[in-house]
């Protein structure tokens, strides 16, 4: 069978790190091929590279997150060129806009303890300017978005985009608007978090996804699976949360091919060939 490949994930996080051995063993025991590990603000960048010079198979990625804009440095924008310098496999992620955090979050939710939040139009400031980079670089661009995929669009119809592609990763926009994310350049990776019974419409998305451009991913330790689905369990985080293993790809890879009515071997080879023409 072909290898599996994580098209996003954060194998750096503090909830995955302090596993990290049994976590490597779980994913080789999967037969992953490769991951992109994304820094989401700058204390990340070389953390993620690190990981990616000990481990052949991370593909790093670099970029400032939209719950991340808002706290950054008056230095980030020559901290990150010179990181994608210095790593000619590195992408341009984890970037984006995120209306959910701007709208949706209320002021004493404590995951915004610490953060400025930016407000939409600052996240679009940021987020084109690192999409530019991405271009002018050509490097693949993994782009985050909540509640803003006609933002998301509109900026992306008028932006240079790499030649590559760009990565929606989680996708869960209409399906109406694949077909035009995909003249753009997009590529669309399904997550195992869509098999919850209210994403039941998000997940069947995907099986409208045009095959050349579909790609498979975790986001662990965020986006847990459902327990009737995870395949590997790690203990829950200080504040009770679920940590979501990264092995739990194999589960993901497995739901989608049963979702596309295609056999794993022949979804997971099609993934890599995806996986390759746009991260390697």
């Amino acid at each position: 069978m072909p290898a599996l490949y994580d098209a996003h994930q954060h194998l750096h996080f503090p909830a995955l790190a302090q596993h990290r051995p049994t976590v490597l063993a779980d994913l080789r025991s999967i037969g992953l091929g490769g991951a992109v590990v994304n820094g989401t603000c700058e204390e990340e960048w070389p953390v993620v590279a690190a990981l990616a010079r000990e481990l052949p198979w991370v593909v790093p990625a670099f970029g400032l997150h939209p719950w991340d804009a808002g706290n950054r440095s008056s230095d980030w924008q020559r901290r990150l060129r010179a990181a994608l310098e210095a790593e000619a496999r590195a992408g341009v992620g984890e970037i984006g806009l995120d209306r959910w955090i701007t709208d949706h979050l209320r002021a004493d939710d404590p995951r915004l303890a610490g953060l400025r939040v930016a407000p939409l139009e600052e996240q679009r400031e940021v987020f084109a300017w690192q999409l530019e980079l991405a271009a002018a670089l050509d490097r693949a661009a993994s782009i985050h978005c909540l509640r803003a995929t006609g933002a998301l669009h509109d900026v992306l119809r008028h932006a240079r985009r790499p030649r590559r592609g760009f990565l929606l990763h989680a996708y869960s926009g209409p399906l109406e608007l694949v077909q035009p994310f995909a003249e753009l350049g997009a590529y669309f990776s399904f997550n195992g978090y869509f098999l919850r019974a209210r994403h039941e419409a998000k997940a069947r998305v995907f099986a409208a996804v045009p095959a050349d451009r579909l790609l498979v991913e975790t986001d662990a330790p965020a986006m847990e699976l459902p327990a009737s689905h995870a395949r590997f369990s790690l203990p829950s985080a200080p504040d009770g949360s679920v940590v979501n293993h990264p092995g739990n790809l194999v589960a993901a890879y497995e739901a989608l091919a049963r979702l596309r009515r295609v056999s794993v071997e022949e979804l997971a080879a099609q993934a890599e060939q995806n996986f390759a023409r746009l991260f390697l």
